[in-house]
């Protein structure tokens, strides 16, 4: 097909320009109302249920969501579902095991509540590691489609394309703080919601609006092995351990728990975890509408022609249904979507710098609160700097598997030690220290030591490990090691802290 990807593309800038002017407009307007750290992580406990809602879905719905997972769908079928049920269902976890207590406990990060009956030192070094890790993996799929989309739409370098979207992104997060991040992120979530609705209704049309009808159309142009699973997933224990990471990092995300502390009350944490699934489930059954029709309407040649990993199927679609137009909508609300998350991702990374190692580390909690200010828009800028080099290092991977990675290392690392920490009396902080940092490595280790690492990135004829995904052994290892070290090492100022703790969890 021919595509106007890649070439100077009016309309596709003239859309993106319009976005950047808004998200800077609110980044001024945020900027007046950011006035202390409070205001910079969390714009000061002040939005609703509702807005935090929209902001986590529009925090969660990343490029891994709408360009990967549609291209994930479209070159490999019913297997990129995977992709989609896992991203969903980490969702009840979070609403019942983690919301509250977490908006009860913490302040800034979620190591607030991993350390506030332990040893406050090692456990905030061990967290930072596990959630910096995170942000990092995070953050390479979130630049690399970045970089993608705006080499696509202005025909620019790819590495130059990389740096204006991290100097966009610290523009906003410096100034503007969590209150600029929340309100692009609703934004985003809104356009994205539309956009993707839009392209689905003229997917389904030609169809009578039957997604059966739009299945066959696959079957019948590529086999009927794209309507069944073991294209993209084969092995069922590959298969369980990308389950496990999907399932279980959501609850581990540094960016999405700090979310909770945005809003005023518990009450008000879980109301937006409920409206947040509900904005996200729907999204993804999209996504999969959208992937089979980017290979019915596009075709599977003309998508790996301009991106291996298939990232740019969802914009080819839109431009094959709707036009320059429609390209150039969609491109910007995918450059939305991207602007958004590395925010969120950004921000989170430098509470993690700022508050944990900084405040309670270094200055062991007694920075004031203009020191607390510079060290944090000085870690932001740091990450920006980590992100933009990031991005151009891991060019030509696919977004959505490189978000697998980071859930892994979220679900290994910080999962098991905040769920322990709340849920068992007998929990200590060399359990929680020898936890994270078990999960962190462990899925690090296994992950370059993984065919895709080995394999596909270096070439090697094998992997030592056999599993692309490591959250089979380095979520259920994290568990095992923080229960045995925590029994091993009694901490009875851990245990009487432990009633406190459910008081404020009761809220």
């Amino acid at each position: 097909m021919n595509t106007n990807l890649g070439q100077f593309n009016p309309l596709a800038i003239t859309f993106f320009f319009v976005f950047v002017a808004i998200s800077l407009g609110i980044t001024y307007w945020a900027a007046k109302h950011t006035r202390s750290t409070s205001h910079f992580y969390t714009a000061g406990g002040n939005i609703s249920g509702f807005q935090n809602g929209l902001a986590l879905a529009g925090d969660y719905m990343s490029a891994a969501s709408f360009l990967g997972i549609a291209g994930l769908v479209a070159l490999n079928g019913f297997d990129g579902l995977i992709y989609s049920i896992g991203f969903l269902v980490g969702w009840p976890i979070v609403m019942f095991l983690i919301a509250e207590p977490l908006r009860n406990m913490g302040r800034y990060t979620f190591a607030d509540v991993v350390a506030f009956r332990m040893r406050q030192k090692p456990v905030r070094v061990a967290s930072a590691i596990g959630a910096l890790a995170v942000v990092c993996f995070y953050l390479i799929a979130q630049m690399v489609g970045a970089g993608n989309l705006i080499k696509l739409l202005f025909g620019l370098d790819y590495n130059l394309a990389v740096l204006i979207v991290g100097g966009v992104m610290l523009a906003y997060v410096i100034f503007g703080g969590m209150m600029a991040t929340t309100w692009v992120q609703i934004i985003k979530a809104v356009l994205l919601l539309a956009g993707t609705i839009l392209l689905v209704v003229m997917v389904l049309a030609p169809f009578g609006f039957s997604p059966t009808a739009l299945f066959e159309a696959a079957a019948n142009k590529y086999g009927d092995a794209v309507l069944a699973p073991g294209k993209q997933v084969s092995d069922p224990l590959d298969a369980i351990s990308l389950g496990m990471s999907l399932m279980f990092g959501t609850a581990g995300l540094p960016h999405i728990l700090m979310r909770f502390y945005t809003v005023p009350d518990a009450k008000a944490a879980r109301t937006s975890v409920m409206y947040a699934t509900i904005f996200i489930g729907f999204f993804y059954l999209l996504t999969f509408v959208l992937g089979f029709g980017a290979m019915v309407f596009v075709g599977q040649d003309a998508i790996k022609a301009i991106d291996a990993g298939g990232n740019m199927a969802a914009p080819m679609l839109a431009e094959v249904l709707g036009g320059n137009a429609f390209l150039g909508f969609i491109s910007a609300v995918s450059f939305a979507t991207i602007l958004a998350v590395v925010a969120g991702l950004t921000l989170s990374g430098a509470a993690t710098l700022s508050h944990d190692l900084w405040v309670n580390v270094v200055r062991h909690g007694s920075a004031d609160e203009n020191e607390q200010f510079k060290v944090a828009r000085a870690s932001t800028l740091v990450l920006g700097a980590v992100a933009i080099v990031l991005g151009i290092v891991f060019k030509g991977q696919n977004v959505a598997y490189m978000v697998g990675l980071a859930f892994a290392i979220a679900a290994s690392a910080n999962f098991p030690a905040l769920v322990m920490s709340m849920m068992w009396r007998r929990f200590t902080t060399k359990g929680a220290v020898s936890s994270m940092l078990v999960g962190t490595i462990t899925s690090l280790v296994l992950i370059y030591l993984s065919p895709t690492i080995q394999v596909t990135i270096l070439k090697h004829a094998s992997a030592l490990f056999p599993l692309k995904n490591p959250g089979l052994i380095s979520i259920p290892l994290a568990f095992a090691v923080g229960i045995i070290v925590s029994l091993a090492s009694p901490e009875h100022r851990a245990e009487e802290k432990f009633e406190e703790e459910h008081r404020i969890h009761a809220g």
